[in-house]
């Protein structure tokens, strides 16, 4: 008996990939925005903390994250073809959730000590989230890279702000 392409078709080929992508897109814009809507005048605070002497401008965030999640939604979407729902996105998913939850704490609520908490168990879930679709989709572990190595950066200066600030 011979099979169809329709019937050997994976159901993450055809139209539904691209509007699985905006859906991964949509989810990482909604995290954005949801730790941003939390928060006003980021920028501003920002600027009154004292700050090492290696902190960037604030003008540098806005660029870096914008491509960031553009990285994050297209490896949830990798990932997502070539495995599906599962594990893998269930790290990606938690790993969205714990960057949303951060800027509040940090910006929002001035809680600079529970933030850094916070973003280390960001960092971990990225670290999970690599390892994990490492055996899905190769590229879409590597992609996270760039994310993870920002995390990392970014758990060191809100380390050093709580520690100047409090």
């Amino acid at each position: 008996m011979r099979t169809t392409t329709a019937q050997t078709r994976r159901p993450t080929d055809g139209p539904r990939q691209w509007w699985a992508l905006a859906g991964f897109a949509a989810a990482v814009f909604a995290a954005a925005a949801l730790g941003s809507l939390a928060v006003s005048g980021a920028a501003t605070e920002y600027a009154t903390l004292d700050r090492p002497g290696w902190a960037p401008p604030s003008w540098l965030f806005g660029p870096v994250w914008t491509a960031l999640y553009v990285m994050i939604a297209l490896t949830g979407w990798l990932a997502w073809r070539r495995a599906g729902f599962g594990p893998a996105l269930v790290a990606w998913v938690v790993q969205l959730v714990l960057n949303a939850a951060w800027t509040p704490l940090f910006f929002g609520a001035g809680w600079y000590g529970l933030a850094f908490t916070e973003v280390t168990l960001l960092w971990l879930a990225i670290g999970g989230t690599v390892l994990l679709f490492r055996r899905v989709s190769t590229l879409a572990a590597v992609l996270l890279l760039p994310y993870w190595a920002w995390v990392t950066f970014a758990a060191t200066l809100n380390f050093s702000i709580w520690r100047l600030n409090g």
